[in-house]
């Protein structure tokens, strides 16, 4: 008896003595987080997307309070949650232009054609593996949503096996950029409104006999813009919205209509409508023409 009495005092002596030493530890070792981490995680959007480069909204909140990251590196909250951020930081914002997805693509089920019917797993990547696609041409949108699933805002939707996106849900998180197998889907800044929606390097008559409104490669676009906006890699146009004041000659010259006028958000009507070409929305970038 006296034995389980004695053990009983040892066990207790021990269990308070290791107890006192692991509260005196942790308040040695305790690590105080910065009450900035968070100030700027409320702040944030919460998506987690990852699209900053930093596991979550909670990791870019610690890598911006230590200042190993940009205030307007979320590009889902933008420059409102940017100047929230820089404000905490005591920082100055340096404002940017909000950049939107674009695929470059005008190849629905309508204008393009297949090459064999695929009856395989509906994945763009997987698809990609067998001839590069069912497509007829090997560069446009296979339409198997990728880009619509990586997409955590519903800004892709699939129309007549296209993605098409809703520049107003657009967060410009990117991720269905890295989701495309065929590198159709590209940032750019939302004043640009005017693309060559088709990305096909193959030779024109290639490309007219696989898709009605693919770029040729005629060069008349290239020839007619008097601001350099427009530059030719091999027999494709390509424009670059940076440089691009969005004057609209190119669109009447384009004889496949594979450049189109993009309406901002709230537009109703372009300044300018070519025969036989449609204004397309910007909820509905690539329909036909």
């Amino acid at each position: 008896m006296n034995e389980i009495i004695i053990a009983t005092v040892i066990l207790s002596a021990l269990g308070l003595f290791f107890g006192v030493g692991l509260s005196i530890a942790s308040k040695i070792f305790a690590v105080t987080e910065d009450e900035r981490v968070a100030k700027i995680r409320a702040l944030l959007p919460g998506a987690n997307c990852g699209a900053c480069g930093y596991p979550g909204c909670d990791g870019l909140a610690v890598a911006l309070v230590e200042g190993k990251a940009r205030v307007l590196d979320c590009p889902v909250g933008g420059e409102t949650a940017g100047d929230a951020i820089a404000e905490v930081l005591g920082l100055a914002v340096e404002k940017g232009e909000k950049m939107v997805a674009r695929v470059l693509c005008k190849g629905d089920c309508d204008v393009s054609r297949d090459k064999f019917s695929y009856d395989g797993l509906q994945d763009c990547v997987a698809a990609a593996q067998i001839f590069g696609g069912s497509k007829s041409c090997r560069f446009g949108c296979l339409g198997y949503g990728n880009c619509q699933r990586a997409c955590p805002f519903g800004a892709i939707d699939m129309i007549k096996g296209l993605a098409v996106v809703d520049e107003a849900r657009c967060k410009s998180c990117g991720l269905c950029v890295a989701a495309c197998p065929k590198a159709l889907i590209e940032m750019a800044p939302m004043t640009g409104r005017h693309f060559v929606f088709c990305k096909s390097k193959d030779k024109g008559a290639a490309t007219k006999k696989a898709c009605d409104v693919g770029c040729i490669g005629c060069t008349r676009c290239f020839k007619t813009c008097k601001y350099g906006a427009i530059r030719m890699e091999g027999p494709l146009a390509i424009i670059d919205p940076c440089v691009c004041t969005n004057c609209g000659e190119c669109v009447p010259v384009c004889p496949t209509h594979s450049i189109v006028r993009i309406l901002a958000p709230g537009e109703t009507a372009p300044t300018a409508v070519p025969v036989g070409e449609e204004a397309t929305p910007a909820s509905a970038e690539q329909s036909p023409s």
